[in-house]
């Protein structure tokens, strides 16, 4: 079963990152740079009492600002209250209770879902501040006292969302399905493609609303297996407020991605890869998840000799983070393809899992540098004594060597080339520990 997903809400400057970092226990930037990708860091993981759960943190809510970014702010908001399963709305007290408070309250009452209203900044020990009483006022319970700062009330905060999870034992298990997110920017075609898989199987088995991380799933079954689509549509975008759209959209990806086994990196064949695309399937790459690169509205593209060929190279040269990723060139609209898909998410999700023995890695290992020497520097050279698999999804594996300084970068990827040519690997992503001599194995 997916973990609980907790959303964090609020206007600006009510100290909401500064809370989230507290309940996850570490200081995490909102932004950070990975290798070839931006992307917002609003997800973390966090434990409490023996249960798991996910906490997602958005950006402030401006009821305030001009008309058009107003509707974005309120699709932002109901963004995050759509794929949560406990809200947290979180206040301050010096400001008391604002116009944009009570316009955002008003939201979360009309969302059906269990909302806490946390109001932050109450720094002071001992008795609350007679203040917090006018809280009351927005209709969402008790209002608990928090201090981001310095962690008061935090401890009764979390109490209050465990409480609303579901017991352990009545969350029930899961059918084993392949999850599937379908990830890309708005009006790539992901509910067209999702649309035609139904019409044309017919093999629903339901259409699970209201479910832990967004809108709508879609449970599959058919010849090729069991499956569970994740759909991440349904954000368009508005002039003006394209980079605010692309924001929420790369969010709404984020959620489907962590809990997905597979990802299907839609493509407009009319537009090749674009920033936005490139960050999406960037999020994808960095969670680990096997993937594949589906160019959808193939028929709406003008095609001579060696068009697919052309622009299956563009695409492997803007994705070259993810060329272990295969390409589909399909049409949602009239079906070109589509077939194959269920065949590729069997394909990748099988080599995500794969296994291989210490041994045999280890063939490959010397092989590898009989062909081609390790590096050195200032007369050391790098020895490399073996190598194991630690995990799969996405496959784990350790090296271990004598110095990890000597282990640049360049030999790495020649090492995992190597062991994809030999054990295929093809459509998930590889990690690679470097270990030295003396390394704790903690």
């Amino acid at each position: 079963m997916p973990k609980p997903l907790v959303a964090i809400v609020g206007r600006p400057n009510v100290g909401k990152s500064m809370l989230f970092n507290r309940l996850v226990g570490k200081r995490l930037s909102i932004v950070e740079n990975t290798p070839g990708v931006t992307r917002d860091r609003l997800y973390a993981a966090c434990d409490w009492n023996g249960r798991s759960f996910d906490i997602v943190d958005t950006g402030g809510i401006e009821p305030r600002a001009d008309n058009e970014i107003l509707l974005f702010m309120r699709e932002q908001a109901q963004l995050a209250i759509d794929a949560a399963d406990v809200v947290v709305l979180v206040t301050e007290i010096g400001t008391g209770v604002t116009a944009a408070d009570e316009e955002v309250a008003a939201m979360l009452l009309r969302a059906n879902k269990p909302v806490l209203l946390a109001v932050n900044k109450m720094d002071a020990t001992g008795e609350p501040d007679p203040d917090v009483y006018a809280f009351y006022n927005l209709g969402l319970g008790d209002p608990i006292p928090v201090s981001a700062v310095h962690g008061h009330g935090t401890g009764d905060l979390l109490d209050a969302v465990v409480a609303c999870f579901p017991p352990p034992e009545e969350e029930g298990e899961e059918k084993d399905r392949i999850r599937v997110a379908l990830i890309g920017k708005p009006n790539v075609g992901k509910s067209s493609l999702i649309n035609h898989i139904l019409g044309e199987k017919r093999v629903i088995v339901s259409d699970v609303a209201g479910t832990t991380r967004d809108a709508v799933d879609t449970e599959v079954d058919n010849e090729y297996g069991s499956f569970l689509f994740i759909d991440t549509a349904g954000i368009r975008r508005k002039s003006k407020v394209d980079s605010r759209i692309e924001k929420f959209s790369v969010l709404r990806a984020q959620l489907a991605i962590e809990r997905a086994d597979v990802c299907l990196v839609l493509l407009d064949a009319r537009e090749g890869v674009t920033e936005q695309d490139a960050r999406i399937a960037g999020l994808a790459h960095e969670a680990g998840k096997a993937s594949v690169v589906v160019v959808n509205k193939w028929d709406l593209v003008e095609k001579e000799t060696g068009t697919m060929e052309k622009q299956r190279k563009q695409i492997m040269g803007n994705l070259s983070f993810m060329s272990y990723a295969p390409i589909l060139f399909i049409s949602a609209l009239t079906g070109q393809r589509t077939g194959r898909i269920f065949e590729l998410v069997n394909f990748v999700y099988g080599q995500s899992a794969m296994r291989i023995t210490t041994g045999m890695l280890n063939s490959v290992l010397a092989d590898a540098q009989a062909r081609v020497q390790p590096p050195s520097d200032k007369g050391r050279r790098l020895k490399i004594y073996y190598m194991t698999q630690t995990g799969i999804k996405p496959p784990n594996f350790v090296i271990f060597c004598n110095d990890r300084e000597l282990f640049h970068f360049s030999y790495q990827r020649y090492l995992e080339n190597q062991i994809r040519s030999v054990f295929g690997l093809e459509g998930t992503p590889i990690r690679m520990v470097i270990r030295q001599k003396g390394d704790n194995d903690s």
